[in-house]
């Protein structure tokens, strides 16, 4: 772990408990060990809190930072931000899983290229955990590559936050996730994909 960069994987959640234990282990699973985990409870009812306090007594990479009032998804993900201390940010919805080599191939990804934000192939699973079908991607994109159509999976993404400083999401209610990776390629000309299935996204 000594030569690794610590990552900093943020997971918003709401009343979502049986999902979040899922999205949880994906990432304590993962075979790259420098890691922070924070996970922004966007004041749920069910027994979230509960279970993320149970995480943070046996795993000290767990973090939690709770809302006091339900502020959607915008305001949960900035929370996350604004504590990471990772040199890069991954991003990881309560509801989605990964694989548990997807931030080893990612970081190697990253560092061996020398890459700023980069994502995935992903495939669609439904409640159950079953396969629908694979989400593939383009080699790279652009600003204007993206506003014809979104390549990014947020369940897939990475940013260095050391190369482009945090970045924050816009306060919106939907599409947050779009919204910001067009704020970083105004900042760097491409993201880049790494042509490998490494998630899983529940529809």
């Amino acid at each position: 772990m000594d030569h690794q960069p610590l990552v900093t994987v943020y997971i918003p959640t709401y009343n979502r408990v049986e999902l979040l234990k899922r999205a949880v282990k994906s990432v304590q699973d993962q075979t790259y060990q420098n890691l922070e985990i924070i996970i922004v409870d966007d004041c749920s009812s069910d027994d979230s809190l509960a279970v993320i306090k149970n995480y943070i007594k046996n795993d000290s990479r767990v973090k939690l930072y709770r809302l006091s009032k339900n502020s959607g998804a915008a305001v949960a993900r900035n929370t996350g931000i604004q504590h990471a201390q990772g040199k890069f940010i991954a991003f990881l919805d309560s509801d989605d899983i990964w694989d548990s080599d997807k931030l080893e191939k990612q970081i190697e990804f990253m560092l061996t290229n020398d890459y700023a934000f980069t994502y995935t192939a992903y495939h669609k699973i439904n409640e159950n955990g079953e396969y629908l079908s694979k989400v593939n991607i383009p080699v790279k994109t652009s600003y204007d590559g993206l506003l014809k159509t979104c390549v990014i999976g947020c369940l897939t993404a990475i940013y260095d936050a050391e190369k482009l400083g945090k970045i924050a999401f816009p306060l919106i209610r939907k599409r947050q996730d779009f919204a910001l990776w067009l704020q970083i390629l105004k900042k760097i000309p491409f993201a880049y994909g790494l042509d490998e299935d490494l998630a899983s996204y529940t529809v």
